[in-house]
């Protein structure tokens, strides 16, 4: 029985470039002296800008991002001082869109041909939009539990405040607890049911029962919404909307004192669904100097993506009007 060895495979130009293409690599190549880079087609199209040849590193840094342009700058820099590969990762200005772009190569002096050094881009914007995504899901879930955190707190105080046994507490803090596990079925569906939408008054009302003294039978929260169905995609965003502005009402805002009233009023116009929150009987509010918390900012962020809109925000002295403009097509979905 003989044995055979296998010759290694010998790699062509043109298997290489199948090869790269296959993987969406861009090559580049470096003059260390001149500062001059030679790119592949790839590499233009990936930068946005015509063949000419050759490039310099500052034409590029015009397509940096002006808040990456100084770390791109240090990173070059320090490249031959790096022991083994490098990775920069950084933004470039592509038209009207912003592309995330990893230049890879290897540090040291190591590979280079005369004066010439050479590595790839790769554009990495999906790989960064989804870390973007998971950072975004768990900022959002660090902020609800602390939320949650706020409104048991709340809930204990309104508990501790309208009852005078521990036993009574214990039973009206159990409702209030129980409402909000509603709240959460109500705009939840289990995986194996069907999808399902929601009526927009039933959805408010149960979102907004455990904030209140018996919110809807006492009469301190007032609701009036049309005929309007809220789809299984937007009912986690209103949820979330309508949680975010409970929880600032009952800690500043007139959900915060027995005499406040809230009252939420929706109407249909031209295919938009305008709600106002109105707020009154509330401690004197004083309007903040900049809504820049991560509160507002997911508010905002979840009406103008998710449902389409706006909000607008008064701070009367007497309690804060909000108003909401959502798309109705987006609020059914």
């Amino acid at each position: 029985m003989s044995s055979q060895k296998t010759r290694a495979v010998e790699w062509d130009v043109w298997q290489l470039r199948v090869a790269s293409e296959a993987a969406g690599i861009a090559l580049w190549s470096w003059n260390v002296d001149s500062d001059v880079l030679t790119m592949d087609d790839r590499a233009y199209d990936l930068w946005g800008i015509a063949n000419s040849g050759v490039v310099t590193f500052e034409e590029l840094s015009s397509r940096i991002h002006p808040e990456d342009l100084d770390k791109v700058r240090a990173s070059f820099a320090a490249t031959r001082e790096i022991f083994g590969a490098y990775e920069t990762d950084f933004r470039i200005l592509h038209n009207d869109q912003v592309r995330w772009i990893s230049a890879r190569g290897r540090g040291d002096d190591q590979g280079i041909i005369g004066r010439v050094m050479f590595g790839i881009f790769i554009d990495v914007s999906m790989r960064k939009l989804a870390e973007e995504a998971r950072e975004m899901i768990t900022e959002e879930m660090n902020h609800r539990i602390k939320n949650l955190f706020s409104i048991a707190a709340a809930l204990t105080g309104i508990a501790a405040r309208s009852t005078s046994t521990k036993e009574q507490m214990e039973h009206d803090l159990t409702r209030r607890l129980v409402a909000l596990s509603d709240a959460h079925d109500l705009v939840h569906t289990d995986l194996n049911q069907q999808s399902r939408a929601a009526s927009l008054g039933d959805l408010l009302g149960v979102l907004l029962k455990p904030y209140t003294d018996d919110a809807i039978n006492s009469g301190r929260v007032r609701i009036a919404a049309p005929d309007l169905l809220v789809g299984e995609a937007s009912t986690t965003t209103v949820a979330l909307i309508v949680h975010e502005l409970a929880t600032n009402s009952i800690k500043y805002g007139a959900l915060s004192l027995p005499t406040g009233v809230l009252d939420v009023s929706c109407t249909e116009q031209n295919g938009e669904v305008v709600l106002i929150w109105k707020e009154t009987g509330g401690p004197p509010i004083i309007a903040p100097a900049k809504r820049t918390g991560f509160g507002s900012k997911l508010v905002s962020r979840s009406v103008s993506r998710q449902l389409g809109g706006s909000i607008e925000v008064e701070w009367l002295r007497e309690g804060a009007v909000i108003t909401l403009r959502v798309s109705q097509a987006r609020l059914g979905a």
